[in-house]
């Protein structure tokens, strides 16, 4: 059940139309998670500062089981999320940041229990 949040200064009005599900679409692809396990966020126009500048930015975190666990792994995501980023917000890839956070199976409540027991 992997959770993506992307927070960006950018403002609604510059974010590409129906970002969330592409987000959802392409991080089912990148984690191979099925879509309908993807729980995506995404919040704009927010005061952000990247690398000590307030240009344009964004930050992605992506949490979920057994998948962001590694280095070799995250190399990989990384460098897919980076393209689509990159195409979706039209910034280059020094304006964006990524953190993955391994999550367990006991962290995530879903149907009133956690998925250890699903």
């Amino acid at each position: 059940m992997p959770f993506v949040e992307l927070d960006t200064s950018l403002p609604a009005e510059r974010l590409p139309p129906g970002l969330a599900l592409t987000l959802c679409n392409a991080t089912a692809d990148i984690l191979g998670k099925p879509a309908e396990r993807v729980n995506v966020t995404v919040r704009s126009g927010l005061p952000m500062v990247l690398s000590g500048s307030a240009e344009p930015c964004a930050q992605l975190i992506v949490s979920s089981i057994g998948v962001v666990g590694t280095a070799e792994q995250n190399k990989q995501h990384s460098a897919r999320f980076f393209d689509v980023l990159t195409a979706q917000l039209g910034l280059g890839p020094e304006r964006i940041v990524i953190r993955f956070y391994p999550l367990e199976p006991w962290q995530i409540g879903k149907n009133r229990t956690v998925m250890t027991f699903l």
